[in-house]
């Protein structure tokens, strides 16, 4: 029989190694191609469309090409037994089109396609499993999201200013007005798409998405959509004060940090850290870094696609939960898939000489040599040590010695799987390095004070002892247990965010217009307002209709009124 998933997961590897070796070549010798093809003239009206390739779009692109290969081979494995898997492999596809339509275009009106078809295909991925729970993850990922598409369909209006909506051709003209308020509604895209405070809270919920496309989503495509939009209009971004944006982005970097060590939710851990690294990504943005922010996206997909992916193989291995206080002890039944999920963990940790490591120092050290502010500072170290926390909290969760809590386990390391594990465990070692080397053409030297030097190891260390710590805590802890469970709740749920997206948001509302059908459709509102002029036009119609009848007393009583009438005027 043939094999979807094998045919296109050998396509997509192959185009994604083809476009990054196209890549390497245009930044040796700096190309950059703007095809422009017209599809369609119709006297003075031309449909047309634009693509941009430039080092950038084609690396990103074959980044994506490879992960998506490897998301599409594993999934043959994981979607086995599922009824409908082939419409699962074509929503898959659906979704890495509509993410190379939005890398190549320079054009706002492309773009949006590949923006709105990234929303509406995570969308039908989002409730794939068809419960309640991904009904309502489903909801919220898809409203939060049409925000951002309005938002850029109001920068397609008000770039009929310039004339064209191709923006590459007015980045250093634009009139100061437009190029604002244009600004302004680029970065609530990029905030709706890439989650930022106060649209985080969909993040998390799109975990009900089968894991493959979990891997997918918070790795290099949807997430990280929002990042490379800025990136390409990076040029506009400096010409204004970014403080504002830059605050949002550290917050919603520490607050996912911290929420992460009190979430027990495997899946939600993993998405709350994708959430850590898009604010420090944005953060890296708005301080005016972002190539920077661009070398870091690369590294930070090929970590997270490959812990999405041991995550969904040791949820197999838990007959389906979730549940990190149900593991333990999964050293010793799922060896190779632990090694390579501890590898991952300690990539996004930044481990001396794994890929993580490479951009995140780099990131650091240009915080620390270009100052900023001392909140800032303190923010970015503080998000790095969360992050190493939570990493080794759920190392120890996973891997320590057995809860007892679970039953009925099913190891089992599927060769389809451990094939793409294999490959995104060496992307997550050597890619650092080598994009290092290749983008950047001198070594990146910077000087500081011991102190300063060592700054980021020291809160490494602290953030893993200090999630050592944590993984000894039980509900029945006396600070972070039941006594105190509003800290843990107000913590761990991203300080109430999801209350505040849904409940906050519709209560009010839903009251209103509870109120409204009550007053207009079933009381006295629909008697008077609605009901006022068809009952009369009805109580006149069926008046006339005793005309109609030559009914004799109708005639006699008219005559009767006329008469007295009559002789009122005469008198």
């Amino acid at each position: 029989m043939f094999n979807y998933y094998k045919s296109w997961s050998l396509f997509l590897f192959f185009l994604g190694l083809s476009l990054i070796m196209t890549g390497f070549m245009f930044l040796f010798n700096m190309y950059s191609f703007l095809l422009d093809w017209e599809i369609l003239s119709l006297n003075s009206v031309c449909l047309c469309m634009s693509m941009y390739f430039d080092w950038m779009s084609l690396l990103f692109m074959g980044s994506v090409m490879l992960i998506s290969s490897m998301v599409v081979f594993y999934s043959d494995s994981y979607m086995h037994s599922d009824v409908f898997k082939i419409r699962f492999l074509f929503l898959v596809l659906l979704f890495v089109l509509s993410m190379m339509f939005l890398i190549i275009s320079p054009n706002l009106i492309s773009i949006l396609l590949g923006w709105d078809g990234l929303g509406l295909v995570s969308y039908c991925l989002v409730i794939y499993y068809q419960n309640f729970k991904s009904y309502n993850a489903g909801m919220l990922t898809i409203l939060s999201n049409r925000i951002g598409d309005v938002s850029i369909l109001i920068g397609i209006a008000w770039l009929f200013n310039m004339g064209s909506w191709n923006f590459i051709y007015y980045m250093n003209f634009m009139d100061s007005y437009i190029s604002y308020w244009l600004l302004n509604l680029l970065v609530l895209a990029a905030f709706t798409k890439s989650a930022q405070i106060p649209f985080s809270s969909w993040l998390p919920a799109a975990m009900a998405a089968p894991t493959p496309v979990s891997a997918l989503v918070h790795s290099s495509t949807l997430v990280t959509a929002g990042v490379y939009l800025l990136i390409r209009f990076s040029e506009l971004l400096y010409n204004y004060n970014l403080d504002y944006f830059l605050l949002i982005s550290c917050l919603t970097m520490f607050m996912s940090g911290l929420s992460a060590n009190f979430e027990y939710d495997l899946k939600k851990i993993i998405a709350l850290s994708t959430l850590s690294q898009l604010g420090l990504m944005m953060s890296m943005l708005f301080m005016g870094y972002s190539v920077y922010a661009y070398y870091h996206m690369l590294t930070h997909a090929f970590f997270k696609a490959l812990m999405f992916l041991c995550a969904g193989l040791i949820i197999h291995s838990m007959n389906d939960s979730q549940d990190i206080r149900h593991m333990g002890n999964l050293i010793n039944y799922i060896p190779f898939t632990c090694s390579c999920f501890c590898i991952s963990n300690l990539s996004l940790c930044g481990f001396p000489f794994l890929s993580g490591f490479y951009s995140k120092d780099l990131v650091l050290e240009y915080l620390t040599f270009n100052y900023y502010n001392f909140y800032i500072f303190i923010m970015f170290y503080l998000s790095v040590g969360l992050t190493v926390c939570y990493s080794l909290r759920l190392i120890y969760f996973c891997f320590k010695g057995s809860s007892g809590l679970s039953v009925a386990l099913n190891y089992s390391e599927d060769k389809t799987m451990m094939y793409s594990l294999i490959l995104l465990t060496m992307l997550s070692i050597f890619s650092g390095s080598l994009l290092n080397w290749l983008i950047f053409p001198y070594p990146l030297h910077m000087v500081f004070p011991p102190v300063l030097k060592i700054l980021p190891l020291i809160f490494v260390f602290l953030g893993g002892w200090l999630g050592y710590s944590m993984s000894f805590l039980s509900v029945y802890n006396f600070i972070f247990g039941l006594s105190y469970n509003y800290m843990v709740e107000f913590l761990g749920s991203m300080w109430f965010m999801p209350s505040f997206s849904t409940y906050m948001v519709s209560e009010k509302f839903l009251s209103y217009s509870k109120m409204s059908s009550l007053f207009m459709d079933h009381k006295w509102g629909e008697y008077f307002v609605s009901g006022s002029l068809s009952n009369l036009i009805n109580y006149s119609s069926s008046f006339y209709l005793n005309y109609q009848f030559n009914s004799v007393k109708v005639y006699l009583i008219s005559f009767v009124f006329m008469f007295f009438f009559l002789i009122l005027i005469l008198k």
